[in-house]
């Protein structure tokens, strides 16, 4: 059976956006980029809710300039070879290939894909991850965290979750940033 894992970037204080809805302070250096390549090859499938895809979306065309470095080429590449499922009311049609939007978040269709899977599914956005918490389907969770207080803006974890987790890895960049490795129980 594939995992489905819970992948973000988050502020030390537990923001994936500051108030604003920034998120620049979160830009991965080469190192980091390298390392969630390596993390993110075997993944068959994305989901994401709409305002994830329309930020993942840049991947399509990404690796098409030449003047791109190797690591995000190689990330473009890893990006546009896997599935993406849209989560989303609103949007018509997807601006990639490998897409399908679906009108609503349905736990036990992601469980039966899971099941069926050969390859990991991931869950990007935490609104469309705070659904897939509460629905007990996550399987484990990537957090890089970045040396940054933000001070508030959209949490990396809903409210009012709770969950056992156990480490399983951990790791620290030149950058500062930190990548700590669940497994939920």
């Amino acid at each position: 059976m594939a995992k489905l894992i819970y992948s973000a970037i988050t502020s030390l204080d537990g923001y994936v956006a500051d108030e604003d809805g920034n998120f620049d302070w979160a830009a991965p250096d080469e190192e980091v980029h390298a390392f969630v390549n390596d993390l993110e090859r075997p993944v068959g499938t994305y989901l994401y809710g709409r305002r994830m895809y329309e930020v993942m979306v840049f991947w399509e065309t990404a690796g098409e300039l030449a003047d791109q470095p190797s690591f995000v080429q190689d990330f473009a590449e890893i990006w546009r070879a896997a599935d993406k499922i849209v989560y989303s009311k609103t949007l018509e049609t997807p601006s990639s290939a490998r897409t399908r939007i679906e009108r609503d978040f349905d736990a036990e269709a992601v469980r039966q894909m899971k099941a069926s899977a050969e390859y990991d599914l991931t869950v990007g956005g935490p609104d469309l991850a705070a659904q897939a918490f509460r629905a007990g389907l996550v399987d484990e969770c990537h957090l890089f965290v970045a040396p940054v207080v933000v001070g508030g803006g959209r949490p990396s974890f809903p409210d009012n979750l709770r969950l056992e987790l156990e480490l399983l890895d951990e790791r620290r960049f030149a950058s500062g940033v930190v990548h700590l490795h669940y497994r939920t129980r």
